[in-house]
């Protein structure tokens, strides 16, 4: 013989009222990011915050081959790199950069 198994139902008084709260968003400032290369077929943003390659951010072609792209960043140190035509580029305008784990360097943008 089979028993079932009792639920457990939980009284609510008619004039209660449940609260969801939602987390505090964090502020984040526009950032635009460009690469010159009038050439390319294709330039992706790739960085810590797109998780690097799996989620990489397709850029769009401007006039004479500038390729822009703008991300809402929090504020703090990110770490980027671009990928055109499936090879991993470092910008040339930036002037911060770290060495990265695979011998290259990743180019850093501050957010405040």
């Amino acid at each position: 013989m089979i028993k079932k198994a009792k639920t457990a139902k939980k009284k609510v008084a008619k004039n209660s009222r449940t609260v969801v709260r939602k987390p505090a968003r964090t502020p984040t400032a526009k950032q635009v990011f460009s690469y010159r290369a009038p050439t390319a077929l294709s330039v992706m943003l790739a960085g810590e915050f797109t998780h690097w390659q799996k989620e990489a951010i397709p850029m769009k072609r401007g006039k004479e081959g500038v390729w822009k792209a703008s991300v809402a960043l929090q504020p703090g140190v990110h770490h980027y790199r671009f990928i055109v035509d499936g090879h991993w580029q470092d910008d040339p305008e930036c002037e911060l950069r770290m060495p990265n784990p695979y011998g290259g360097q990743n180019s850093v943008r501050s957010v405040a």
